[in-house]
């Protein structure tokens, strides 16, 4: 989207009279225009892109945050929203302008335990809101594996998927409420913990998932859900996914009421885990094609879950279903079978480059996709290590592809696109998306324009000109 010239023109011609505004606005300590200050935060987490940016600033409430763009607006500088910047599509590389980062936004205003909601500011660490949760005896069931580090205006902002989506949802399900900071630098402000409100239009599901094009996520209500105090989790070796989707199958008709995790991960992932990931131990005493994760909760204290899973593996494995099983005896077994998931994507670091595939297929169609796709990129290369898993329950695989020992990085990386386009159109083909939950952020902004309806990016267009007519939220992504 083309920027066009708008505010003060001393400000836009004098950066150093812009960054003086901001820090008289929220103090120079939370200013700096110092690339070595501003580190880690000018590229994205892989390393394939860099920006660069005049300052980067810190404001500490929305006030001060409506305040900063208005400053920027006048002096027609870009912003790039920030969060834990532990994006996967290059989200928030900045292009010019300031890097806004929300981490000073991170105060829990409110925990109301008996309308089950909480009202947490943008710059709030996933794991945190766990915690708070936790503590009131409720669960926030959001769960990745940055959330150590991840912050919740980036998971809305990205409309954040995880490993509960099949019980729970994205984070769309997640949220009734937002504080938003407007391209203009006024305040919309729909804090509110209602299940029902049928007052116009949901304004609130315009920024979820918008990227921090449309404005600045600043607070949020949380729903949350009844703490479950039991929980039952096994590993399973299956021959390959479409016994895996038998088996999900399975359990979704006979106990969707507790089924909270399904989990595909091929051998060649669950094997990288096992060799970098720290603490990862195979727990069967054979390799197996594939395996899946599973995992049933229950708030009820009387329940045996561990009863209810092993009674119906047993079952699958009468039909035929499953190769082997391991259901977690202790909590301490329990967690070692999910670091073998939650090490997948670090554990492909050391095996050099890989490919990166975010999509979406209906669930009907996942062990078709996998089949299919394989067989495509390795008839494109032979040599290519395929590294899939992902949330088979919603349709959502991680379809990555590692470089072949022997290949170097920057060859293998410069099939990119050769390889989006043998991925890219099977998804389409099969009715599915080319992201599923990481967004679309700078890697894929040219495949929406590819496979997006036109119709549809018409409208995605008129509300980003009606929004932020002068294009400096986070331009370049996403349109």
């Amino acid at each position: 989207m083309r920027r066009r010239a708008v505010g003060d023109p001393m400000l836009t011609a004098r950066p150093d009279l812009l960054t003086a505004r901001l820090e008289q606005a929220i103090g120079a300590q939370h200013v700096t225009t110092d690339p070595a200050q501003m580190g880690g935060r000018l590229a994205e987490d892989r390393g394939l892109y860099r920006g660069e940016a005049l300052a980067l600033i810190r404001p500490g409430s929305t006030a001060e945050v409506a305040e900063c763009v208005r400053i920027c607006r006048a002096a027609g500088a870009a912003i790039t929203p920030q969060g834990g910047n532990s994006g996967l599509v290059g989200g928030g590389v900045p292009q010019g302008g300031v890097i806004l980062a929300t981490d000073r936004l991170n105060r829990i205003r409110s925990v109301d335990a008996l309308n089950s909601t909480m009202t947490v500011e943008a710059g709030c660490i996933l794991q945190v809101v766990q915690e708070a949760a936790a503590q009131a005896d409720r669960l926030f069931p959001m769960s990745l594996a940055s959330e150590g580090s991840c912050q919740i205006g980036g998971n809305l902002a990205t409309n954040a998927g995880g490993t509960a989506v099949l019980r729970y949802g994205n984070m769309r399900e997640m949220v009734l409420g937002l504080e938003v900071v407007l391209p203009d630098g006024q305040v919309l402000s729909d804090l509110n913990g209602l299940r029902k409100n049928n007052t116009g239009y949901d304004l609130k599901h315009l920024f979820v998932g918008s990227e921090g094009t449309l404005g600045i996520i600043t607070a949020a209500v949380l729903k949350l859900f009844p703490r479950p105090v039991t929980r039952a989790t096994a590993m399973v070796g299956v021959k390959g996914p479409e016994q895996a989707l038998t088996l999900y199958d399975r359990l979704r008709g006979q106990c969707a009421d507790a089924l909270s995790t399904f989990e595909y991960v091929d051998r060649l992932a669950l094997q990288m885990a096992l060799d970098h990931g720290p603490g990862c131990t195979d727990p069967m005493t054979e390799p197996h094609p594939a395996y899946a994760l599973i995992e049933l909760t229950s708030a009820d204290a009387q329940s045996d879950p561990d009863q209810r899973l092993e009674g119906l593996l047993a079952a699958a494995f009468e039909a035929d279903e499953i190769r082997d099983a391991v259901i977690g005896a202790s909590e301490a077994q329990r967690d070692g079978l999910w670091r073998l998931r939650e090490s997948l994507s670090e554990a492909q670091k050391p095996e050099g480059a890989s490919i990166k595939h975010d999509v979406s297929v209906p669930v009907s169609r996942v062990a078709d996709f996998l089949t299919r796709a394989t067989a495509a990129c390795h008839a494109h290369m032979p040599d290519l290590r395929v590294c899939p898993f992902g949330h088979f329950g919603d349709g959502n695989l991680h379809f990555n592809l590692s470089r072949p020992k022997a290949m170097k990085d920057a060859d293998f990386l410069a099939e990119y696109p050769a390889f989006n386009r043998i991925v890219h159109d099977i998804v389409a083909d099969m009715g599915g998306s080319i992201s599923a939950e990481h967004g679309i952020g700078l890697v894929k902004r040219a495949e929406l324009r590819r496979y997006k309806d036109p119709v549809a990016l018409a409208v995605m267009e008129r509300i980003k000109s009606a929004l932020d007519p002068d294009g400096l939220m986070n331009p370049g992504k996403v349109l």
